[in-house]
């Protein structure tokens, strides 16, 4: 599969030869109505890793024996290629694929998945904390308003602390 933002191409190597499936819209019910009609648990999928491929390998594992995505910086090929359509991209990926030579990348189980988002959303609060801090700090500071006593204006040792 080579993914877009709005549509994948579909191809398919089959005893050496490609099977073109054509372009499926990257929406949840037109993705599973292709896995549905044409994938069975036997096959594997692959595609350029890119912000889609983690939905896009959710919705189709079920239907599949293996999701393989591509390391898209060590996927040179199809980036440097003269010719470059979709169909050719996939084409690319399903012979590189099967001749073992798509590099891949390490999915993560749910669990693993679910605390990076933990961590990414902790990371934020605590940036977005810091950027409030400076902020608070900053305007006081340019209407001459001299610093807490306290130590720490918002802190626990904070007048209310």
């Amino acid at each position: 599969m080579d993914i877009h933002r709005v549509a994948a191409e579909v191809v398919s190597l089959l005893d050496g030869e490609i099977v073109k499936f054509g372009r499926v819209q990257m929406l949840r019910n037109r993705l599973e109505e292709f896995a549905r009609r044409e994938l069975t648990h036997d096959d594997q999928c692959g595609d350029r890793g890119d912000r889609q491929c983690r939905g896009v390998a959710e919705v189709l594992s079920p239907y599949v024996d293996r999701i393989v995505i591509a390391n898209p910086k060590q996927v040179h090929m199809i980036a440097h290629a003269k010719v470059k359509t979709d169909t050719i991209d996939a084409t690319v990926l399903a012979k590189l694929y099967a001749s073992g030579f798509l590099p891949e990348v390490w999915v993560p189980d749910p669990g693993t998945l679910a605390l990076r988002r933990q961590v990414t959303r902790r990371t934020r609060l605590v940036r977005q904390r810091s950027r409030l801090k400076n902020l608070i700090q900053s305007i006081l500071h340019a209407h001459l308003i001299p610093p807490c006593p306290h130590g720490n204006l918002v802190g626990i040792s904070g007048p209310n602390g």
